[in-house]
C-alpha cells in the first residue's frame, strides 16, 4: 500500500519516522514546497528504514501521489510560530486557522487532482476546522481529522500514571474539539470495569480532574517549552490511523469526521476502515459533559464559518 505525507517539517517527519517502524506500507511518499528538506528528510530515514520490514521511501511531487490510499496533510504554520503557545488564551491552535487555511486552499485540489480516491487525514494544527475546509475542497467524506486520539492517549497516561497503573489498563476519553474545549467524558472512564471516581487517591475526585485535564488540555505548550514544537505523539499516533485504514481494521477510536447532527468535524469514537470514518457512536454522557460537547461542536463550527 502506497501513503503520502504531504510537509516534511517536524510533524511530517515524525509521522514518516512513524509509520516506518510500525511497518505496514510498502510505499511512503514525502512531498514538500521545500524539495530539499523532503529528499533530507528521505535519505536520512531510508537508511534506518534498512531494519525495519520493507518499505520504499521517496521524494517526490503530487503526482507521485497517484495511487495512495491515504495522505496526511501535516504541512503549515505550527503552534510556536504562530503565537498559539498562551495557557490564558482559550482561542488556542484556532489562531492558526486563517494561515494554514491559505496553505490547504493551494494543497487540498493537488492532492484530489492525482488521488481522487485516498483518504485525508488532516493533522496540521486546528485539524478540525482544517478537515472542515479539507472535506468542502475535496467534494467527499473521506476525510479525517486527527482529532481527540493524541489527547485520549494522554488522559489515559496520566489517569493511568496517577493510580499506579499501565495506562493500557485505563479506558478514558476526550471527544470534541482537539483544542482548549475538548470534553473530557470523567463519566465513562474506568480501570479495569471499576469506574476511576471510585478510586481510592490521595487528592479529592474534583482535584484530580482539574490536575489531569490542564496537563492534557496544555500538554503541547509544555512540550513546545522543552523542544519548540510538539511532534513525535501526534506522529505516531497518526501512524496508527494510517495503519489502521490502510489495513481497515474497522478499529473503534476518538476521531474527527463531518457529523450531519452538529454540523461540523467534531471527534467522537468512530469505527474506522479503508474509506475512513464507517460508523459514528455517540457514547452516553453526563449532562454537564453534553453541553460541554455541544458547546465544543460549536466552537469549531463557528471557527470554519470565520474563513468561508
Amino acid at each position: 500500500m502506497k501513503i503520502g505525507i504531504v510537509g516534511a517539517g517536524g510533524v511530517g517527519s515524525a509521522c514518516v519516522m512513524a509509520v516506518v517502524m510500525r511497518g505496514f506500507a510498502q510505499e511512503v511518499i514525502v512531498i514538500d514546497r521545500n524539495e530539499k528538506r523532503a529528499k533530507g528528510v528521505v535519505t536520512d530515514m531510508q537508511y534506518g528504514a534498512t531494519v525495519s520490514p520493507a518499505v520504499i521511501l521517496r521524494d517526490g511531487d503530487y503526482s507521485d501521489l497517484k495511487g495512495a490510499s491515504l495522505v496526511m496533510i501535516t504541512a503549515g504554520i505550527n503552534e510556536k510560530a504562530g503565537g498559539a503557545t498562551d495557557r490564558n488564551d482559550p482561542s488556542g491552535r484556532l489562531k492558526l486557522l486563517s494561515t494554514n487555511a491559505g496553505i490547504f486552499r493551494e494543497i487540498v485540489p493537488k492532492i484530489v487532482a492525482v488521488a481522487p480516491q485516498a483518504v485525508l487525514l488532516v493533522v496540521t494544527d486546528p485539524p478540525d476546522p482544517l478537515a472542515q475546509l479539507t472535506r468542502e475542497l475535496a467534494g467527499h467524506d473521506q476525510v479525517l481529522s486527527a482529532g481527540t486520539f493524541l489527547d485520549s492517549m494522554r488522559f489515559r497516561w496520566h489517569v493511568g500514571t496517577h493510580f499506579g497503573v499501565s495506562p493500557q489498563s485505563v479506558e478514558a476519553m476526550v471527544v470534541g474539539e482537539h483544542g482548549t474545549s475538548q470534553v473530557f467524558l470523567w463519566s465513562l472512564a474506568t480501570i479495569a470495569g471499576v469506574p476511576v471516581k471510585d478510586f481510592k487517591s490521595d487528592v479529592s475526585f474534583e482535584t484530580l480532574q482539574k490536575q489531569v485535564e490542564q496537563e492534557v488540555r496544555f500538554a503541547n505548550i509544555t512540550i513546545i517549552e522543552g523542544i519548540n514544537a510538539s511532534q513525535y505523539g501526534i506522529g505516531m499516533i497518526c501512524a496508527r490511523i494510517a495503519e489502521i485504514v490502510v489495513r481497515d481494521e474497522q478499529a473503534v477510536i476518538p476521531i474527527g469526521s463531518y457529523n450531519p447532527r452538529y454540523k461540523t468535524v467534531v471527534s467522537l469514537p468512530s469505527i474506522v476502515g479503508k474509506k475512513g470514518v464507517v460508523k459514528v457512536f455517540e457514547p452516553p454522557k453526563s449532562a454537564a459533559e453534553q453541553q460541554a460537547f455541544e458547546r465544543s461542536a460549536d466552537t469549531i463550527r463557528k471557527a470554519y464559518e470565520g474563513i468561508r
